[in-house]
């Protein structure tokens, strides 16, 4: 699924992520810049427990909540079936979709998102077949084409077999793997995702998806303590994309700056032209590339 340009320009209120909504667990709604309108997300990591601890992320990690246990797979699947009968008209009568434009008022996607990484909990494969079955059936009863499934990870169990098969079902119902590509070596990569699974195995996952299926790459850049990232990184990370492009589907990279209140204060948004010079840069390095800037 290609990644749609950036030609729906948000209030600053929609640009905030809430995870809740009525009085669901699990799902929730959001106006998405880069799925441009409605993304239904789905939390599997309500006890924001992730093997990553980024720099930018907006889940404040500093007040944990117990271990989350069993997700309740009866409640997450009736609380997304009952928003998705709500797009069908009243969800925009609340007052936070209220004053959308039409153009926006439309399920883009189902998305695997949330405080953590989507992937992580051992439901993930058993979980996706079920959303995957859920909206063929609405698209049956409703007569659309069936809404695709989003799934945002920091691709670090992309090489575990029952996550691969998962990914596999879910692209092949005409949905999408976004994944995180931050860094262009170890150290920076180390700093700024907060981890200590090895570099070398999110480029090897990539590099693997990408010649499965085309893929979505997710780079956030931004000013770390007022200092642009360094150039010998950018390049880095450019080299990175041509190793991971390399024969591979077509590839999408989605480069953004931080939009909301980042974990650490010292991450603060970069210009967009700054965006567009490393799109440009992307465009001449890797054959087939889509980038779109989301400043």
């Amino acid at each position: 699924m290609d990644s749609p340009p950036d030609t729906l320009p948000l209030a600053r209120e929609q640009r905030h992520h809430p995870r809740d909504f009525a009085e669901n667990r699990y799902v929730y709604p959001v106006i998405s810049r880069r799925s441009g309108g409605l993304s239904i997300g789905i939390n599997l990591n309500r006890d924001k427990r992730c093997n990553f601890d980024c720099v930018y992320c907006q889940v404040d990690r500093t007040t944990m909540p117990p271990p989350d246990g069993t997700i309740d797979t009866a409640r997450l699947m009736t609380e997304l079936s009952a928003l998705l009968e709500a797009a069908q008209g009243p969800l925009w009568q609340l007052p936070r979709f209220a004053d959308l434009p039409a153009v926006q008022r439309r399920i883009c996607d189902v998305a695997f998102s949330g405080d953590g990484e989507p992937t992580q909990p051992a439901i993930f494969p058993a979980l996706s077949a079920q959303v995957l079955a859920l909206l063929s059936d609405h698209a049956r009863q409703t007569g659309t084409p069936p809404i695709p499934v989003v799934v945002i990870s920091n691709a670090t169990h992309l090489h575990l077999p029952p996550v691969a098969s998962a990914i596999d079902q879910i692209v092949s119902a005409g949905g999408a793997l976004w994944a995180k590509l931050d860094a262009g070596t170890d150290d920076y990569y180390a700093t700024m995702c907060g981890t200590q699974v090895p570099f070398s195995r999110v480029i090897d996952n990539l590099t693997q998806a990408a010649r499965r299926y085309p893929l979505t790459l997710q780079s956030c850049w931004f000013r770390w303590h007022e200092q642009d990232p360094p150039p010998n990184e950018i390049d880095a990370y450019i080299d990175r994309v041509t190793t991971i492009g390399q024969g591979a589907h077509p590839l999408t990279v989605q480069l953004y700056t931080v939009a909301r209140p980042p974990a650490r204060s010292a991450a603060t948004p970069l210009p967009e032209a700054w965006l567009q010079s490393v799109a440009d840069r992307l465009r001449q390095s890797v054959d087939r590339l889509k980038p779109a800037i989301f400043p």
